[in-house]
Formats: structure tokens, C-alpha cells, sequence
């Protein structure tokens, strides 16, 4: 390998070196393009919770079985986790707002396909290019605030992304029912149509021209489809895991397929000259731990959401739109922390930031573990707005250590590990919960009490491994992670890696 190539991670870059990219906007501009990258994030949650609420209307409109009309849910979270890296990378050879514009169209036109879908089928697939606008969207999104703003206001600006993104969650449900019940469930669709031609006109007038080199790199596309079969095959085994059983002849074969694309990606990108995922970026501590504590702190808050409907609805007997009302006190959580963190990361450092919030976790994990067949409402409540909270405190530190940890010309990859690393632990939290929860309902000594004491039980256990887990992140970022990212205002990539320190002085 290149010496050059080597260090080049390790030098510093000012903003202004790659030709096109336009001096830093100004104040009014700065708010139009943190408005239109915002309204992306806020349709695509929106969208996720509307459609979700919307299933069993779905279901019912094309008399489809169950397991078939979830894939109207799972085939979107699946080619948006595996395509993320892919269009990162183009947007960092293209050009984010390229891609991010391009990504608008892509999701008009989906939208429309999904509004007139005439079969179960169709509309799967139409989700599944939907989801291809929405990776597009997604990947490039973060990467745009580099492009745009000095790294001392970047924090305080993906709160505001974070934020607008959780406001999503929150509004999702209810506004799927108010149109699901009145319109009907193409409404959602349309309304998609709608918002993204408006978010298609402020992308392209709006954003900035991209940091483009002079010299174009080419894409590599063995990274990119072994990346794309070995991430897909895996998560298809890990959602599929306690449905099928683990020793299930599909999920053991998607497994042993992910081992092999994941290996062939793992050769594929040490050897071209232009990788997909620069592998290199792994070398850094803070990037590695950055990404780990992002999988694992997303883990733990998706494996308690994934939880608490069974407690609420089956244990506790609750309706399902009661309990969807208590729900909310976690998205809550989100919007009351998000906003502050810009603020509070100037004065704390995002070492602190972090940390306080998987611990915030952490603790509201510990505290959902007392609820018993007796509890009362506040202590559901406030355990779930804690976890939002820590959550909130968490996800734009993290965010902004993982893309300052990469080169400029890397921002559109490191956006697609932020991403990636979120969708991968949402899979992994709920398919750990799910199988951890079901291997205690199936001991023997469950079955010779009550089934809602057996339940209970077995809820409380799985809460205090999950518990356990939310405590390591939270020692993992405390210790080790986070630290280059920590003084607002100075570029991580302009500090030296000891590998390349090394290089330096042994000369070799």
C-alpha cells in the first residue's frame, strides 16, 4: 500500500480544498439547508411509524396472511440498511447533494407505485424502491451538514436534525390513523407524493454543490455487492431467527451466505484501490468504539420498545391505543434531549455527553425491570421518557465523533456507518429480546405458574441482561470512546493516528 495512501488520513484538510465546494453559507442559508435536510429525515420516520400503525388496514384491504404483509415493513428496513453504505460512497465520488436530490425523485416516484399497488406483491416491491430513494436520502443527509457548516456548529445542528427526525415518531401513528380512517390507506402514500415534491424543490435549490474531486474515483461494486448480500443475508437470518428457529435450515443458510460475502468484502476492500468502506477507518479507536456503542446503545432502547407493547397489552391488558398514549412518553424523551445537546456538547464535551446518556439508559432499563402485574402508570412512564432522554443525549454525539473520525472525502461512508450502525442495532436489539424472552417462557419452571406471572418473570429477566449490556456501553464510552471529537472546533481527522506516527518514524 502507498505510503501516500496511508497517511492520508492523517493529514490535515482544509474545507476549501476540494474544488466546487462553495464557501461556507451564510446564517439564512444555513437555516434553509438544515430545514430541507431536516424535512428528510421527518418524512422518513413518518413514514415508517404511519405504515407501521397501518399494517392490519393493509392486511385487510388485500385479505393477505400476516407474515406476508409484514414484509411491507421489513422489505424497507432491509434494503435501506443494506444500500446505505453504497450511497454513501456515491456521494462522496458524485456528490451528497446529487445523490440526496436524486433520492427525492426516486421517492416521489416509489410512492406513487406504492398509492396504486393492486396486490400485496406490488406493494412489497414498490417499498423496496421506496426504500432505495430513502437510503439515498439517509446516507447523504449528515454528510451534507460537513459540506455545510464549520465543525464547531455541527452538533448543535444534528440536534435540530434528530429532533425534527423523532417529531416523526411521534406524530406518525396518530396521523396514520386519522387518514388511514378517513381516506383510506393510499392516502398515506399520496401524502408521501406531496411532501417529497416539495422537499425535492428545496434539495435542488436549496443545498449546496458537494465537495467533488478533480480527479473522479471509480465505485467499486464487488465492495458494494458482496456488502449488499452479507449485511442482507444476516439480517434476514437475525429477523427471522425466532420465527423459524435458529437451527432452521433458512436461517442457518442465510447465516453461512453472510459469512462468505462478508469475507469476500473484507478481501475485496483491502485490495482496491478506491474501496467502498475503507477498512482503514477501523483503526482508529474512536471510530471503532464510536460505531460499537452506536449498535449497542440502539440495541438496548429498540429491545425495550420491543418489549413494553407485551407487557402493556398482554400482561397488563391495556388497549392497544392506550398503550400506543403511554408509548409516547419515549419519542418524548428524544424530543426534550435532542434539541440541548448542541448546547450541551460545547460545554461538556461529547465524552460526557454520551456516557451521561447510556447511562440515563441504562438506568431506565433497570427501573422498567421492577414493573410488576401492579405497577402504576408513572412507573411506566418515566422509565420510557428516561430511556428517550438517554437516547436523545447519545444518538448526535456519537454522530458527529463517527463523521469527524473520517477524512472529508469519506463524510458520505461515515454518514452510511451512522446510519447502518443504527438499523444494525434495531435488528440486532429486537431479535436479541425477542429470542432472550422466549428461550425463559420456554423453561420448564414457567409452566407451572400463571401465564402473566410466567410472562412477568420472564420480561424482568430479559430487561436486566439488556440492562447489563446498556452499563458496558456506557463504560465503553466512558473509557475509551468519543475523546477525539471532544473539543468543538478542531477537525479529528487533522490529529495523527499512531499507525501513521509509526509509519513516520520506522519509515517503512
Amino acid at each position: 500500500m502507498p505510503l501516500k495512501r496511508s497517511l492520508a488520513h492523517s493529514l490535515p484538510v482544509p474545507e476549501s480544498s476540494f474544488p466546487g465546494q462553495e464557501a461556507i453559507p451564510g446564517p439564512r442559508r444555513q437555516w434553509l439547508i438544515v430545514a430541507t435536510v431536516s424535512a428528510g429525515a421527518l418524512m422518513g420516520t413518518m413514514n415508517t411509524s404511519i405504515v407501521n400503525t397501518l399494517l392490519p388496514v393493509i392486511r385487510d384491504a388485500f385479505d393477505a396472511d400476516l407474515s406476508s404483509i409484514g414484509w411491507v415493513l421489513m422489505s424497507y428496513t432491509l434494503a435501506v440498511s443494506v444500500l446505505l453504505l453504497t450511497f454513501g460512497r456515491l456521494g462522496d465520488i458524485w456528490g451528497h447533494k446529487r445523490i440526496y436530490s436524486a433520492g427525492t425523485v426516486v421517492f416521489i416516484l416509489a410512492s406513487g407505485l406504492c398509492a396504486i399497488s393492486p396486490t400485496e406483491i406490488f406493494l412489497i416491491g414498490s417499498r423496496s424502491l421506496q426504500a432505495v430513494g430513502g437510503a439515498m436520502l439517509v446516507a447523504n443527509s449528515q454528510a451534507i451538514f460537513a459540506d455545510s457548516f464549520r465543525p464547531e456548529r455541527r452538533a448543535q445542528l444534528l440536534g435540530i436534525y434528530y429532533t425534527v427526525g423523532s417529531l416523526g415518531i411521534v406524530i406518525g401513528p396518530s396521523l396514520g390513523g386519522y387518514l388511514g380512517g378517513s381516506f383510506g390507506w393510499r392516502s398515506v402514500f399520496l401524502l408521501d407524493v406531496l411532501i417529497c415534491i416539495g422537499l425535492a424543490a428545496m434539495a435542488f435549490s436549496v443545498l449546496p454543490p458537494s465537495r467533488v474531486k478533480e480527479t473522479r474515483e471509480s465505485f467499486d461494486f464487488i465492495g458494494a455487492i458482496a456488502l449488499a448480500l452479507g449485511l442482507g443475508s444476516l439480517l434476514l437470518a437475525i429477523s427471522k431467527g425466532q420465527e423459524m428457529g435458529w437451527a432452521s435450515t433458512f436461517v442457518l443458510g442465510c447465516l453461512m451466505t453472510s459469512c462468505v460475502f462478508l469475507a469476500v468484502l473484507v478481501w475485496a476492500e483491502w485490495v482496491q484501490p478506491h474501496p467502498m468502506l475503507d477498512l482503514r477507518l477501523f483503526r482508529s479507536r474512536v471510530f471503532s468504539l464510536a460505531v460499537t456503542s452506536s449498535v449497542l446503545n440502539v440495541g438496548c432502547v429498540y429491545a425495550a420498545l420491543f418489549l413494553m407493547p407485551f407487557y402493556l397489552i398482554e400482561a397488563r391488558g391495556f388497549s392497544p391505543a392506550t398503550a400506543g398514549l403511554l408509548f409516547s412518553s419515549q419519542p418524548l424523551g428524544v424530543l426534550i434531549a435532542t434539541p440541548v445537546t448542541g448546547y450541551l456538547s460545547r460545554r461538556l464535551g461529547y465524552r460526557v455527553l454520551a456516557t451521561s446518556g447510556t447511562v440515563a439508559v441504562a438506568v431506565g432499563l433497570f427501573a422498567l425491570r421492577g414493573l410488576n402485574l401492579q405497577s402504576g402508570i408513572a412507573e411506566m412512564l418515566i422509565p420510557m421518557a428516561l430511556i428517550g432522554i438517554g437516547n436523545g443525549l447519545f444518538v448526535t454525539p456519537t454522530a458527529v465523533t463517527i463523521m469527524g473520525a473520517a477524512p472529508p472525502e469519506g463524510q458520505g461512508v461515515a454518514n452510511g456507518m451512522v446510519s447502518t450502525a443504527r438499523n444494525l442495532g434495531l435488528v440486532f436489539g429486537v431479535a436479541f429480546a425477542g429470542a432472550l424472552l422466549g428461550m425463559q417462557m420456554a423453561t420448564p419452571n414457567q409452566g407451572q405458574i400463571a401465564p402473566q406471572a410466567a410472562f412477568i418473570s420472564a420480561f424482568q429477566g430479559t430487561l436486566l441482561v439488556i440492562a447489563t449490556v446498556a452499563v458496558l456501553t456506557a463504560s465503553m464510552t466512558m473509557v475509551g470512546g468519543l475523546s477525539s471529537a471532544a473539543s468543538p472546533g478542531l477537525k479529528p481527522w487533522a490529529s495523527k493516528p499512531k499507525s501513521a506516527e509509526r509509519v513516520e518514524r520506522d519509515g517503512t
